[in-house]
């Protein structure tokens, strides 16, 4: 799946202080996603002139077109790709992912959140029943939030924008924000902060307006610079899918003529003399020698990449998993929660590719077991999946993983379905306890 990665903008000079925040903004259509990233560039100073001269139009600057870099996004006015910018603050560097509201678009949606370590949902005041306290939420606004807790994103905010463009300001944003709650307590997600916003006027988005809709707290920037990021599954056995094999090199002191596996760490650490067993094949060895990136000599813990050489030579290719033994039982039949991504419905019986690391499996949906419905979230009986539909299923495989819940463990608990026709992928796939 193809992002639009568009040229970095330069650092601020003292950004050590907390390590990078990779997250998105996410929502219905036209909620102002791609205008909120604008302004973040623009008032934290991010943007160069020249770049923003670029984005005028009619004498007035178009934020939204900072981040919209695809000329089908520009002709039609909606973010169809996920657009990534860096920036940074004094204390803190950024990677603001802008994914679309689009339906049809859930799949990009989904890979940005994978790998984000907070999400801003924005909710557009202007299409909801602001003046009613029992207003009802918008079906992208639940998708989008159960999609960010299913994937284990560690922070949600909630974003209240265009509270600029309705008549009482303050009314509208104390009945949306009790209609955000009561939606995140039945779905069990956890809030970080539900702040006011106006991306167009740059109210509490750098920085804070006290009182403004009876909120008194901080800004959307401040907050984030403030949000963790996303821990790698350190305290899990020790699991590593290979990448990549460097053939034998005679010449190599740091691989002593023997092969180095390359990957990187999916949880748990490795060091040298640590055992290990390798998936498919079974056979055992024992680490040898640990490089890191640069080719240095280190322990790595997961998240990192890593070279590891073995004290023999084994049977290894690129897609197999050197794994702690006796950790992680390796399954064939697999209880999961899946984001059907296909435009085609999900029906059980169908045959895919599933990708687990780098390792490519057949995999059969023997069963499914419920449905999401969006709007109540209530497990529905169904028969088949439609497009963009959350739900349950059973996955029968033609080779056991090794997974671990992706509640315990991103790397291990994650899979992907491709069909095995049209190489589209078919769904995200998360395994359940």
């Amino acid at each position: 799946m193809s992002t639009t990665e568009l040229n970095p903008t330069a650092p601020a000079a003292s950004t050590e202080l907390r390590p990078a925040l990779r997250f998105i903004t996410c929502g219905s259509v036209d909620d102002g996603k791609s205008t909120l990233i604008g302004r973040l560039l623009v008032d934290s100073k991010a943007v160069l002139q020249d770049h923003l001269a670029g984005v005028q139009r009619q004498g007035e600057t178009d934020l939204a077109l900072l981040t919209d870099g695809l000329s089908a996004e520009r002709e039609q006015g909606i973010t169809i790709d996920v657009a990534y910018r860096y920036f940074a603050t004094e204390s803190r560097k950024f990677i603001i992912g802008d994914a679309p509201g689009h339906e049809q678009y859930t799949r990009n949606m989904v890979t940005a959140a994978s790998s984000a370590d907070a999400a801003v949902v924005l909710v557009d005041a202007t299409k909801l029943d602001w003046k009613n306290p029992e207003l009802e939420l918008l079906v992208q606004t639940r998708r989008h939030s159960l999609l960010v807790k299913l994937l284990r994103v560690t922070s949600l905010v909630f974003a209240v924008n265009k509270l600029d463009a309705v008549e009482d300001p303050a009314l509208a944003y104390a009945h949306i924000s009790a209609a955000l709650n009561r939606f995140a307590a039945a779905a069990g997600i956890t809030v970080r902060a539900t702040i006011p916003v106006s991306a167009l006027k740059g109210w509490n988005v750098v920085d804070a307006q006290p009182g403004w809709c009876g909120y008194q707290g901080e800004s959307l920037l401040q907050l984030l610079e403030h949000l963790p990021v996303t821990h790698a599954d350190v305290e899990q056995p020790f699991a590593f899918p290979v990448q990549w094999v460097e053939k034998f090199s005679s010449s190599s002191d740091t691989s002593q003529g023997r092969r180095v596996f390359w990957g990187r760490v999916a949880a748990g650490s490795v060091k040298p003399g640590q055992a290990i067993t390798v998936l498919p094949s079974g056979q055992s060895a024992t680490v040898a020698q640990v490089l890191d990136h640069a080719r240095r000599p280190a322990d790595i813990e997961a998240g990192h990449s890593a070279g590891i050489v073995l004290d023999r030579e084994v049977d290894v290719s690129r897609g197999d998993w050197l794994l702690a033994p006796g950790q992680i039982e390796p399954q064939r039949s697999l209880k999961a929660t899946v984001s059907w991504l296909d435009d085609e419905p999900l029906v059980p019986g169908r045959v895919y590719w599933a990708l687990h690391g780098h390792r490519w499996v057949k995999a059969k949906v023997s069963r499914i077991v419920h449905k999401l419905d969006i709007n109540t979230l209530a497990e529905e009986d169904a028969t088949e999946l439609p497009p963009n539909s959350i739900g349950h299923v059973e996955l029968a495989l033609q080779e056991a993983v090794a997974t671990l819940p992706f509640e315990q463990a991103r790397a291990l608990g994650s899979l992907i379905l491709v069909d095995t026709a049209s190489n589209k992928t078919a769904a995200a796939v998360l395994v359940n306890g």
